[in-house]
């Protein structure tokens, strides 16, 4: 008996171990098994996005908006069960999205830059140019066209166009009452417009990366003339400058300030109370402009770097192949120590007061940062449930009828999905790959046409969408209460991408820049007549 106990014993042991390595193979084996929610590649996986965007625009809060469209996602994701819930929307959603080096990389540029324009406004160099410009430019459509030139010739990266314009011309367009709402309209439409019909920007880069099987560059040189949303926006934004007219919510916006100095019209207005800083009385013109050239030159040398210029690469080739977020990290970073530099060198700032601009900055931009965190965890959860493969799967079912439509259909595909998800450079990776299979062997020149469509869809829905980081980064650019943003602008973005729509069209039959463009000009500059026509202009709103 004691023999037969012993030998039971012995064996225990061994039939646990077996029992474990049984269990951790099934266990490995569940764990490779990848979880596909039920609702996965449905119309359901754009739900957490129009919950999103319905909840902003209708309570005018954003953070709370973005975060139920998160626990949305998260709930569809997970079939309503509570853990898997939590885990989804804090391990794969917000902890994921900050733990990415590129978004990381957003945040340290976004860091830099509000620091340095901390730096300029304390050492005077902001006010100084605020002065010089009040001598040369006399009146709000200067003060309005001048940002415009600015957002056009800073056309390396959106981000950067965003919060280098806001900062320079704040105080610019403060002194001629030009609203907060305007002019983060003028700094969005001269963002993502102008840099997705620059060659040599990051757009321009991350779009020549999704041209598989072809020449990217040379296909995006080729596409500019179609990006008609882009064309348009800015045909658009220079005509209302020069009509001096408004209309929907922007013009109760521009009246308050033109006419009463109220530059925000809405009790949101987050920085309006902020603390006067202290301003260097040494600071001149200079100390804004080296620092704004040196952030330029630094930030292209960065982008040009992480593209292999120095290992052998062309410009062109590097600027294609560069990491944007690396790259203006790496830029931005060197731009801020020559700032800290120049004002040590000049005596305008102390080396103490240098340092403290740094949390400063960071205080700055961190409804920014919050912002851009929630919309990026709410892009992971219309991934994981799926939306691109539904607007892939919905592309293609329908790219073999009506083939003269497609750009047109593909720019309002293009502008649904970047609106829903807030990601233009996420629009292009989902339908540009697409397009290529489609028309790659069968007609190139509507290929051309339709990735155009992709971009300016992308671009368009990207401008409309509160969720957008290129939108988030324009409201803290003109320091403009975030919603206020996104209901102004909305009317103005409708508008243009109606008359893109209507030149895509245009442009799906005849083939040709050379007639569709013109067309799609002369149809904007109608439409901005009648608008003008039925709106006024804000001189006769005074009398």
């Amino acid at each position: 008996m004691k023999r037969m106990k012993k030998k039971w014993m012995m064996l225990l042991p061994t039939a646990l171990l077996m029992a474990l390595a049984f269990s951790t193979t099934v266990f490995a084996a569940e764990e490779e098994m990848e979880y596909v929610p039920a609702l996965h590649a449905t119309f359901w996986a754009l739900v957490p996005a129009i919950v999103a965007i319905g909840l902003a625009l209708i309570t005018k809060e954003v953070y709370s908006s973005l975060f139920v469209g998160i626990l949305m996602g998260g709930l569809l994701y997970s079939g309503f069960r509570f853990e898997l819930t939590i885990t989804h929307i804090f391990e794969d959603g917000i902890i994921s999205v900050l733990s990415d080096s590129y978004n990381v990389g957003i945040l340290v540029f976004l860091v830099i830059l509000g620091t340095m324009v901390s730096l300029m406004n304390k050492a005077g160099g902001s006010a100084a140019f605020g002065q010089f410009a009040a001598t040369r430019i006399k009146n709000r459509v200067g003060a309005q066209l001048a940002t415009i030139l600015l957002g056009v010739l800073i056309f390396i990266d959106d981000y950067f166009n965003c919060l280098t314009v806001g900062s320079v011309m704040r105080p610019v367009t403060d002194k001629f009452k030009v609203s907060r709402a305007k002019l983060s309209y003028l700094i969005d439409a001269t963002a993502a417009p102008v840099c997705i019909i620059a060659p040599i920007s990051s757009w321009a880069a991350a779009v020549t990366g999704f041209v598989e099987g072809e020449d990217g560059f040379s296909i995006f040189i080729r596409a500019i003339p179609y990006n008609f949303y882009a064309i348009l926006t800015i045909v658009m934004m220079v005509g209302m400058v020069l009509m001096k007219t408004e209309f929907g919510k922007m013009k109760e916006h521009e009246q308050n300030a033109a006419l009463k100095g109220d530059l925000y019209t809405t009790p949101g207005r987050p920085y309006a109370n902020a603390k006067e800083e202290q301003i260097s009385a040494k600071g001149s013109v200079i100390d804004l402009l080296i620092p704004i050239i040196a952030l330029i030159i630094c930030c292209v040398i960065g982008m040009i770097y992480t593209g292999g210029f120095f290992e052998g690469e062309s410009f062109v080739a590097a600027f294609s192949n560069s990491d944007a977020s690396l790259g203006l990290t790496f830029g931005s970073f060197f731009g801020l120590v020559v700032t800290i530099i120049l004002y040590q060198i000049r005596r305008v700032l102390s080396f103490k007061e240098c340092m403290d601009s740094i949390p400063e900055g960071f205080r700055a931009m961190v409804p920014a940062i919050l912002i851009l965190t929630f919309a990026w965890s709410l892009k992971a959860m219309t991934d994981s449930l799926g939306a691109k493969e539904f607007v892939a799967e919905l592309v293609q079912s329908g790219a073999g009828a009506m083939m003269s439509f497609l750009p047109a259909i593909i720019f309002l595909v293009g502008c649904f999905l970047a609106f829903a998800t807030g990601t233009s450079w996420g629009t292009f990776g989902i339908l540009i790959p697409i397009v290529v299979a489609v028309f790659q062997n069968s007609d190139p020149q509507l290929m051309i046409i339709s990735i155009s469509a992709c971009m300016a869809g992308a671009v368009c829905g990207d401008h409309c969408s509160p969720i957008s980081d290129t939108t988030i980064m324009a409201s803290a650019g003109a320091q403009c209460e975030h919603v206020n943003h996104v209901s102004t602008q909305l009317p103005y973005a409708i508008v243009a991408a109606a008359v893109s729509f209507v030149t895509y069209i245009v442009a799906g039959f005849v083939r040709s820049a050379w007639i569709a463009l013109p067309v799609g000009i002369v149809l904007m500059v109608v439409v901005l007549f009648a608008i003008k026509n039925i709106s006024g202009t804000l001189e006769e709103a005074g009398k």
